[in-house]
């Protein structure tokens, strides 16, 4: 391996001289090789829905879907009431 500086703004395939695959390229290649450690396995996909299944059953239940927001935001204006009810706030600082 060997280091070498780049500036932030870096362009991979022009910094190293070589192809750097699209995100799907990447992700078909691993398929045809057989390569699965960018898909979660069935235990994992098990566990995330028995996580998630109660939070939309209560969605269900009170008749109330999840209130959208622009990307790039804080969320709705409801998150921000549900933390400052018990005297908290996000912190917004930018460096």
């Amino acid at each position: 391996m060997r280091l070498q500086h780049v500036p932030l703004d870096m362009n991979f395939a022009e910094a190293f001289s070589i192809h750097a695959p699209e995100a799907y390229e990447r992700l078909l290649t691993d398929v045809i090789r057989g390569n699965a450690t960018l898909f979660m396995r069935r235990d994992e996909v098990e566990a995330a829905w028995h996580w998630i299944d109660p939070i939309r059953e209560a969605w269900n239940q009170m008749n109330e879907p999840p209130r959208p927001y622009f990307a790039g935001t804080w969320g709705p204006a409801a998150a921000i009431a549900l933390v400052e009810r018990d005297g908290r706030s996000w912190s917004e600082e930018t460096i």
